[in-house]
């Protein structure tokens, strides 16, 4: 529980101290789930068929690990990764994490000017990309900013308007001339061995940045919320430890990865107890959502509240068996009361939490537990995150009193180490 400040009017908390922080890299924690669980199913993707144990997404891991470092990526350059949820996405993620390369998440719904500018402004090396998403299409809109792609050798990337750019890798079997495909990929890492990752890894520690998320805010241009190994791992494990996740957990994450929610909720929670990962499709679907959960047997939902409410009203609910889930998290918006109340007692999520945060903090700051009254679940957002301190303040950056409007502050290992080049 929170304790209370000197005055217990004023708006100050500060979150349980019990539990440690891990202090350790990304690549570390996953090695150590890797070790304990080898057998477990770590990552299961519905729309691709795919399933993955904890050995095998290791080796698939460390295989493009090994790749990346072939392209000479560096401790510090960044990889920019624009697709929608798949095993890509996720492989990705730890890859990069494991040889200190930043990975730069990128919205599949960006078009063409928004995609240059978090492109340049992040000074992107690499890019993942899908072929196309929904009515976007990728490679047209990377052959119109890039057109040097088609002309110079892969890798060997001089653009004009893109000068960091070095090349693009594509996850379509057959991209077009001048795209790296993701099936060829694997294939550089022989020229480095294995000796080399773990020299790459060790070198790293976990103060340093891991990750850029661009975040719109209320004016301008997006900025880019320079996010360590630190902040997001243990922010995953937070979560999860308020959750109650265990090795036996099976989560369905239909939330985007490029977002917080998908990528540290779902998978650093997953990874930091030895959860499995469970993607239902490349996008949010609400059949195909609810059939995975039950397919799955799985034990968490992850989704904002429309979700849920698309899940709850959708005309083929009845005949899905949702009796394996107990918990989840909905955010991202207000829970009304009648929605909490239904998914508790029609889709058995008697532990559902809500959980509040921005980007800038990792993202999660405060939290309701498993066992809260469904009124304070639903007018609330729950309790300071452990090991984090929360305050109100007004516009002279004085605390207020309890139940006074004011600006919410967070304090404590959450906190973005700054916008990427923008201070």
């Amino acid at each position: 529980m929170d304790q209370p400040s000197a005055s217990p009017q004023r708006s100050y908390t500060r979150g349980s101290q019990e539990k440690a922080l891990l202090a350790m890299t990304i690549g570390q924690a996953f090695d150590n789930t890797v070790a304990q669980y080898p057998a477990g199913e770590a990552l299961v993707v519905r729309h691709q068929q795919l399933r993955y144990t904890w050995q095998q997404l290791a080796e698939a891991v460390d295989l493009h690990a090994r790749a990346l470092l072939a392209l000479g990526l560096q401790t510090g350059d960044r990889l920019g990764i624009w697709a929608p949820n798949c095993a890509q996405w996720c492989i990705s993620q730890f890859a990069s994490a494991k040889i200190g390369v930043i990975l730069v998440n990128i919205n599949p719904a960006y078009r063409s000017s928004e995609l240059e500018y978090v492109l340049k402004q992040s000074g992107c090396q690499w890019l993942v990309c899908a072929g196309a998403f929904k009515t976007s299409d990728y490679h047209g809109m990377l052959q119109g900013l890039v057109p040097e792609l088609a002309e110079q050798s892969i890798g060997k990337l001089h653009s004009e308007r893109l000068p960091d750019l070095r090349g693009v890798i594509s996850l379509d079997a057959q991209p077009p001339s001048g795209f790296l495909p993701w099936s060829q990929l694997g294939d550089l890492a022989a020229s480095v061995s294995a000796e080399q990752l773990r020299e790459r890894q060790d070198s790293l520690h976990f103060d340093q940045a891991v990750n850029i998320q661009y975040t719109s805010g209320t004016t301008g241009f997006p900025k880019g919320a320079t996010l360590s190994h630190y902040n997001i791992l243990n922010n995953g494990y937070m979560v999860g430890e308020s959750l109650g996740l265990t090795a036996h957990d099976r989560l369905v994450i239909p939330v985007p990865l490029y977002h917080c929610f998908g990528m540290v909720m779902g998978n650093l929670g997953c990874i930091t107890h030895g959860s499995t990962m469970i993607y239902p499709n490349d996008a949010f679907d609400p059949l195909l959502t609810l059939t995975t959960v039950a397919e799955e047997k799985a034990t968490a939902l992850y989704g904002v509240p429309t979700m849920f409410i698309a899940m709850l009203d959708h005309p083929q609910r009845a005949d899905f068996d949702l009796s394996s889930l107990r918990t989840g998290i909905m955010a991202g918006a207000t829970c009304p009361i009648e929605v909490m109340r239904r998914v508790i007692n029609e889709m058995h999520m008697s532990e559902v939490q809500i959980a509040y945060g921005m980007t800038e903090t990792s993202p999660v700051s405060l939290q309701t537990g498993p066992s809260d009254e469904l009124e304070l679940r639903v007018t609330t957002v729950g309790r300071t995150q452990p090991q984090l301190e929360s305050k109100i303040v007004d516009e002279a950056g004085n605390l207020v009193p309890r139940g006074t409007i004011g600006e919410l502050c967070t304090r404590g290992y959450s906190v973005m180490l700054g916008y990427w080049n923008n201070p």
